[in-house]
């Protein structure tokens, strides 16, 4: 608590008011306003005439919507900006409830005199963070406010449960998918001439790949300390593995990757002695989900560092984008650098490819033409990491990777989230579909369907085979 108040006060935020920062329209087409708004109108139902808000925001604490049937609190609300619309995260209304939950990432609970804005200090706020089921991200928080003389326990549980059912909803509304395990946080070396993704040399040819990595060279080797932001599996960390074995200047590269928010203390114990040592360049990864009061901690470290001019940098920045680095990472870094997605590069899937079946099997592995067709075909939203995925899964099952061995998946675009229904539709349409010789007319008569409905289906589906 005392650490998001020096944040308040470093922010400029006035005690005596809440100022407002106010935005016209606010999104409500993700899922997680969906889900969220369909779990908080039924415990604020449960709830009906209790002097509680509840409130759904985005990330950045935007409140994106409200429910409350007591008037007296309404009114209370408006006045402090507690509303639709208004930004409510630290940096605008200072420590509460919903700003220090999603800068900490944990439930918080934030009564009355804990408040940083006078105002505030009439209330009892707590919020929860919810977390995307498939990719662990930051989507938004869950904040119940009721008056500072309430009962707070329950309120943190409430906002617990109703977190906890939005992100279950979220699951199920993706199609099933199961939710992302929790990050246990890891640090490893990477030495000279090994790579994080385990290939030996780098198969990548296309001109954008290059240029990413001659960017990220060229930023170590002049002692800038650089971000490398991107979509997550694009090979953000093993671009900078590349580029550190480039310049030849140090002889490790070690890796540490955020656990949970709770075990966030120790992971940082354990390998920020290493900013120290001369022949380690240190890279954190996902910057973007550390908690405020780490990337603080960590920014003062890197700041003790003493620098010798022309040499390279003691820290590399991974993340999504440089507007999503913590602020106190953010003021360090000296350049940026984007790795392109897989899709961008096209010319890179099918050496990866091989590249990837070789690690697996130890030898080289073949590809029919359809099976390369189909992978370049793919969108991968999910980038390297989920083609690495797809290509170790078939090439365990063969010598000649067909289209028959990929992953339904793989075989249509993916843009849209699919039920489970679907899903089983689709895969044994691409089943059907992935033999050789098969036809549609083929097809749809195995399936049952006359040929119209199935060229609709192949459509709707997207499917490539």
């Amino acid at each position: 608590m005392r650490a998001s108040w020096q944040r308040s006060e470093r922010y400029g935020v006035t005690p005596e008011e809440v100022v407002p920062v106010y935005v016209d329209g606010v999104p409500t087409d993700s899922l997680f306003y969906e889900c969220g708004a369909e779990v908080v109108r039924g415990l604020h139902g449960t709830l009906a005439g209790e002097p509680v808000g509840f409130m759904l925001t985005d990330p950045q604490g935007l409140v994106l919507a409200r429910w409350c049937d007591d008037e007296t609190i309404n009114r209370s609300l408006d006045r402090v900006h507690l509303a639709p619309g208004f930004y409510f995260g630290e940096q605008t209304a200072g420590t509460n409830g919903l700003g220090l939950a999603l800068a900490d990432r944990v439930p918080t609970l934030v009564r009355g005199p804990e408040h940083y804005v006078a105002p505030l200090r009439r209330y009892t706020c707590a919020a929860v963070p919810v977390l995307d089921p498939r990719t662990g991200g930051l989507v938004g928080s869950i904040n119940l406010t009721t008056w500072s003389d309430a009962s707070s326990e329950l309120l943190l549980a409430l906002a617990q449960a109703a977190a906890g059912n939005t992100a279950a909803l979220m699951q199920v509304r993706a199609g099933g998918q199961l939710l992302r395990a929790a990050p246990r946080g890891e640090v490893f070396h990477v030495l000279t001439g090994r790579l994080v993704d385990g290939v030996a040399d780098d198969p990548c040819v296309s001109p954008a790949w290059q240029t990413a990595v001659g960017a990220v060279r060229d930023a170590v080797t002049g002692g800038r300390l650089v971000a490398v932001v991107g979509e997550p599996g694009a090979g953000r960390t093993t671009a900078t593995s590349l580029a550190r074995r480039a310049t030849g200047l140090r002889e490790r590269v070690l890796v540490a990757r955020p656990p949970e928010p709770a075990e966030v203390g120790e992971w940082l114990t354990l390998w920020t002695p290493e900013l120290h040592a001369p022949d380690t360049c240190v890279v954190v990864a996902e910057v973007d989900t550390l908690p405020v009061w780490a990337a603080e901690q960590l920014a003062a470290e890197v700041a003790a560092v003493p620098t010798t001019t022309g040499a390279p940098g003691p820290l590399v920045l991974t993340g999504s984008s440089f507007t999503a680095l913590p602020g106190p990472l953010a003021a360090l870094v000296e350049a940026v650098v984007e790795v392109p997605a897989l899709r961008d590069r096209p010319a890179d899937v099918e050496p990866l490819a091989r590249a990837f079946a070789r690690q697996l099997r130890h030898r080289d592995v073949e590809f029919t033409a359809r099976a390369l067709r189909a992978l370049a075909a793919h969108g991968w939203p999910g980038n390297v990491r989920e083609l690495r995925a797809a290509v170790r899964a078939a090439a365990a099952r063969t010598d000649l990777v067909d289209v028959a061995h990929l992953p339904p998946g793989v075989l249509s675009d993916g843009s849209r989230t699919l039920g489970r229904l679907e899903q089983l539709e689709r895969d044994e349409i691409v089943r059907c579909l992935s033999r050789p010789g098969t036809t549609v007319v083929h097809a749809a008569t195995e399936l049952g369907l006359s040929r119209a409905t199935l060229y609709r289906k192949i459509a709707q589906y997207r499917i490539t085979v």
